[in-house]
């Protein structure tokens, strides 16, 4: 059965850049990324099939198609960063191409090789489930049920993409802040404050509170994480402006400029209500941030521990001959990697000196990396194992990274711009390895249940994450140039939020430069041992939707509640677990598409106003009422549509329905 072929390799890094670049603009946007295994799945199914393409040849071209996803994550949640901290004075290609293509490079490679130091121990793992590779062998199975189910994907990337061009043609607005009046006004526009203190602000409403994104990317992704997770991260939101912003507002009175810098937010009530929540609220979610880090972290013990032992056991006895093995046992050998590893160890010494200026920080930078990096990528990998690919809390393992690594350079008495660079280095670098062990390690199981060669699989993925860190800066740049030309300011503002990339710069910055908000960080610490106190199943998401801007989340709850709609649904006409399972198949692939769509004419969006090409304008003030329209017959037929497909109760589940 063919397994390797030309026409494989090139579809699988057609898909790797496409649904990479798709990720690192949802990432952007919204600080999520969604695993590209199913749709590079199926796509690769649906195009192999005309040329009437092996299974190993799908896996082939799935295999490379979704570790786009894994550089992409890694780059959206780090390489802002160096702008935001001011590490970075430019993101041009000339100064920024060669710094971020070489971190992405060393990062996936290294990632490649740690987890290639697992593999056996932790595929053969029968207490390791691998829910979404499990799903992806599946699809592969499926037949002409899969040539059926890519056309779901299709036709809703051209419904995503369509949704997506309304909103940049201003056929309907996308935002809409809706203003709601907090504190007592008198009739010269004076607040009064508590004890009768007083402030001069312009009279009227304060906009705490804002519509939902048209999105369908964000719909989508609620739709996929489902209703509980999307009402943790709207609860965050929810808290976040209409609770702390109102009470600083009412209780600070004229003593709110104290906390924001100067010339920040603009005047009235709008934008002090902004300065404040992204001056103070903000530093608030970081340390809930933190803490929901060394929660999960803290979770993972016995796991991580066990996969340490197993890894280290696997490097102490090596492995047998090529020669000596099946096919489907033969992968690169310990010494071979373990080689590879030490060219990447000086490249990253080298790289890390050329950022710092300082060669005793990219030394010490260089071997943090290298323990801490095979430590996560071997926790991602179980996770991944876990709880699958799209739940794998990376930003939470990069934070850790960043941690260490900041408190080292301010030990070694490293500071300024060179000692932010060289930490927001490390979590680059050990963000792009974890993410990508996570999905090899996957892609591992997959070949696994197919009878591919793994030996096959680790030279289709090096070959895919060298192309993948060779483009991926480009989305990126097209994003933020086509948000600055847009009237934004690049990363970092509710564009273009970069949430994860926006606490490491802070995190970085107030480490490193002695300025961080400490008492504002603490609280938000605390704040997170409180819902972890309390059981909230996910501390680290509630956080996020307070960094989140309100619609984005908003959003996301929306796609949430659809999920949930879809379900009672289905209960109550008394489905069983197989109309059930084709009702969720295909959901996610109509959420997938929506997604793709978006993301993908996104780019091409942010493309033209990067080239100064004005977008056609139908309206100068749209209707948000239309947009909502828009989003109120999208989540119809995401309701709809899967139910239509439920089937009679005496029809078999579909395979692909176990994701």
């Amino acid at each position: 059965m063919k397994e390797f072929t030309w026409r494989a390799l090139l579809l699988g890094l057609v898909m790797c850049v496409i649904l990479g670049a798709a990720n690192a603009y949802l990432g952007l946007k919204s600080g999520v990324t969604i695993a590209a295994t199913y749709p590079a799945a199926v796509i690769g199914m649906a195009v192999l099939r005309i040329w009437k393409g092996s299974i190993l040849e799908e896996n082939i071209a799935r295999t490379a198609g979704s570790i786009g996803e894994s550089v992409a994550a890694g780059a959206v949640f780090t390489l802002p960063a160096f702008l935001i901290s001011g590490a970075w004075s430019s993101f041009d290609p000339s100064q920024a191409y060669w710094k971020s293509t070489a971190m992405m490079v060393v990062g996936s490679i290294i990632g490649v090789l740690f987890v290639s130091l697992v593999r056996r121990v932790m595929v053969e793992d029968p207490t390791l489930p691998f829910p979404e590779s499990l799903a992806a062998a599946e699809i592969h199975k499926a037949g002409q049920r899969g040539a059926e189910a890519a056309r779901y994907l299709f036709w809703n990337i051209g419904v995503g993409s369509l949704v997506q061009l309304m909103g940049a043609f201003n056929l309907y607005a996308v935002d809409k802040d809706i203003p709601v009046s907090i504190g007592s006004l008198g009739a010269n526009g004076v607040r009064l404050g508590p004890a009768g203190s007083t402030s001069t602000i312009p009279t009227g409403g304060i906009s705490m509170f804002s519509g939902p994104t048209v999105s369908p990317a964000y719909m989508g992704v609620g739709y996929v994480i489902g209703p509980e997770l999307g009402a943790l991260q709207f609860s965050g939101g929810l808290l976040a402006w209409g609770v702390l912003v109102p009470l600083f507002m009412y209780f600070l009175g004229p003593r709110i400029q104290a906390f924001i810098p100067a010339g920040a937010g603009e005047a009235g009530w709008a934008g002090q209500a902004a300065a404040v929540w992204r001056y103070i609220v903000r530093p608030i979610a970081v340390g809930g941030m933190l803490v929901g880090a060394a929660y999960t972290l803290f979770r993972m013990g016995r796991s991580l521990t066990s996969s340490l032992g197993r890894a280290l056991k696997e490097v102490r006895h090596g492995s047998p001959p090529l020669e000596s093995m099946a096919r489907t046992e033969r992968y690169m050998g310990s010494k071979t990697v373990l080689s590879l590893i030490g060219v990447m160890f000086l490249l990253m010494i080298a790289l890390y000196v050329y950022i710092s200026g300082n060669i005793v920080a990219g030394a010490v930078a260089a071997v943090v990396m290298l323990i801490v990096g095979f430590f996560f990528a071997t926790v991602s990998g179980n996770l991944v194992g876990m709880i699958g690919s799209s739940n794998n809390p990376i930003s939470g393992l990069t934070l850790s990274t960043l941690i260490i690594a900041a408190l080292l350079m301010v030990a070694l008495g490293i500071r300024g711009p060179g000692g932010v660079a060289v930490v927001l280095g490390v979590a680059a670098v050990v963000c792009v390895s974890s993410a990508v062990a996570g999905e090899l390690l996957q892609d591992f199981k997959v070949g696994y249940m197919l009878g591919g060669t793994p030996r096959t699989i680790q030279i289709v993925e090096l070959i895919a994450v060298v192309v993948a860190s060779l483009v991926m800066y480009y989305p990126l740049y097209i994003l933020y140039q086509g948000n600055l030309k847009s009237g934004g300011t690049g990363f970092g503002d509710p564009k273009l939020s970069a949430p994860q990339a926006g606490l490491m710069a802070l995190l970085a910055q107030g480490i490193v430069g002695g300025d961080m908000p400490w008492p504002l960080v603490v609280t938000g610490m605390l704040f997170g041992v409180a819902l972890i106190m309390l059981q909230v199943r996910s501390p680290m998401l509630v956080s996020v939707g307070m960094y989140l801007p309100l619609q984005t989340s908003f959003a996301i709850f929306i796609g949430g509640l659809l999920r949930w709609g879809s379900d009672v649904v289905a209960r109550r006409r008394g489905y069983n677990d197989a109309q059930k399972a084709r009702v969720e198949s295909v959901g996610i692939l109509i959420a997938s598409g929506l997604i793709a769509g978006e993301a993908l004419t996104g780019l091409v969006v942010a493309y033209f106003k990067f080239k100064d090409q004005p977008m056609p304008e139908f309206f100068p003030d749209p209707s948000y009422v239309f947009g909502l329209g828009v989003m109120a017959l999208l989540g119809i037929a995401m309701i709809l549509i899967p139910l239509s497909k439920a089937g009679r109760p005496e029809d078999p589940a579909p395979p692909a329905a176990i994701m």
